[in-house]
């Protein structure tokens, strides 16, 4: 859309990141589709719920978020029938500044103990609030799961979240870059609308990218602001100090999600953090192991070559992820597909993670299609097309991974063989 009805300030502000950005990618991207900001509009009273979306927040527990316009309880009913609601709680509200922004009231509230593979219907805040419902993932196996990155608000966002919403996922996976709001604070807004949806039906859980960090040098000197306050995850639950990273399990699964816009080298608190979270893990409880980071590791597109969030976030973590055997990482950051092998330490290794890039959901910016040449044998499949995945655990030792295309039918699914389930790689 441009800068059309976009504030000085935030033009300025957006002048000041691409001057910061030009230089770090050499190619060109094109056009991606028009941007829905305009047809996002608010039709919202002042203290009805809007933005509702739910993550997943420790054992048996839901956090349930959304914005009002004006103060109201932070309150869920809920219960397992229609009309019905034999349980409630209350949480908390808050708001944030941002240049000459004021948001909404956030409304963060936990919900639970809930049953497992269970649909719960729900209400947020006044009981004149509109009806919603949500479902529960399994306890266990199979779990299914939608991975996708840089997300932004496009008609290919609407197309992929179109896609999404008929796989019947029980959990989304997002590596980072949502509203794609750089600085102008009412996008967070439409793209709350826009997920509301999905997310308010199932957990989305997400880790940040670039496009949320938000600062400002003299003007706005806090880091992630609008993305700490809009979406909580159970970092507090993972024994994390920050937001910016944490860890969840469900249905045998673990799931680690990384910061790679925040400190994580030896001294860091996201190192330590990790390393502890790793030892706590236990293969017979959760066989699979993932994790999220948003600057791929493994990158054999031309676009965010060389960049530190890749390179040394990999030199410093890269040995506690092999070493505990994880199976899967998943990347966003380069607006394409790719599937590498088991990799570790630039070498071909059965026991080392594969590494997914998903950065395809429908970013304004295009699609990154130029590709080192000829292909790395460590990259097994990649394609610059708008998608995103799906990652069908079966049980304990195999798993479907599969990609599709927005546009036609999938071109790349594959099986995997959980390492814990490998006795070649049990450490």
């Amino acid at each position: 859309m441009g800068f059309s009805g976009r504030p000085k300030c935030y033009v300025f502000a957006i002048f000041v990141v691409f001057v910061g950005f030009v230089g770090a990618d050499d190619y060109v991207r094109p056009p991606a589709g028009r941007s829905l900001y305009a047809s996002l509009s608010d039709d919202h009273s002042s203290t009805s719920p809007q933005q509702v979306h739910i993550s997943l927040a420790g054992n048996g527990k839901m956090r349930v978020s959304w914005v009002t316009k004006e103060t109201t309880p932070s309150t869920v009913k809920y219960g397992k029938s229609q009309g019905k609601y034999d349980a409630s709680n209350t949480g908390t509200s808050s708001s944030y500044k941002y240049i000459v922004y004021k948001s909404g009231q956030i409304h963060d509230v936990v919900i639970g103990p809930l049953e497992p593979n269970t649909t719960y219907y729900y209400k947020c805040g006044l009981d004149s609030s509109p009806e919603l419902s949500f479902q529960t993932p399994p306890a266990q196996f199979p779990i299914d799961f939608a991975v996708s990155g840089d997300l932004g608000q496009t008609e290919w966002t609407k197309s992929t979240l179109e896609h999404i919403g008929k796989t019947g996922y029980d959990v989304l996976l997002l590596p980072g870059d949502l509203a794609y709001a750089d600085f102008y604070q009412p996008s967070w807004d439409t793209f709350g609308r826009l997920v509301e949806p999905l997310a308010s039906q199932r957990p989305w859980m997400v880790t940040q990218g670039n496009h949320e960090v938000e600062r400002i040098p003299f003007i706005h000197k806090e880091r992630f602001t609008a993305y700490n306050a809009r979406w909580h995850m159970p970092f507090e639950e993972s024994g994390s100090s920050s937001n910016l990273f944490y860890s969840f399990d469900v249905a045998g699964v673990h799931v680690i999600m990384l910061g790679s816009y925040t400190d994580f080298g030896p001294d860091s608190n996201q190192y330590k953090w990790l390393e502890c979270d790793l030892k706590k893990i236990d293969r017979k409880q959760t066989p699979w192991l993932f994790a999220l980071v948003h600057a791929p590791w493994y990158n054999s597109n031309s676009a965010h070559q060389g960049e530190k969030e890749s390179t040394r976030m990999r030199d410093s973590m890269e040995a506690l992820l092999y070493n505990a055997r994880v199976d899967i990482v998943f990347a966003g950051h380069v607006h394409a597909y790719e599937r590498f092998t088991r990799v570790y330490k630039e070498e071909a290794d059965k026991c080392g993670p594969v590494h997914i890039t998903i950065g395809d959901g429908g970013n304004r910016e295009g699609l990154a299609t130029k590709y080192k040449d000829p292909q790395p044998n460590l990259s097994v499949f990649r394609e610059a097309s708008f998608g995103h995945g799906q990652l069908r655990v079966v049980n304990a030792s195999h798993a479907q991974w599969t990609w599709h295309r927005n546009d036609d039918k999938q071109p790349d699914s594959v099986w995997f063989t959980s390492l814990a389930s490998d006795s070649a790689c049990v450490v």
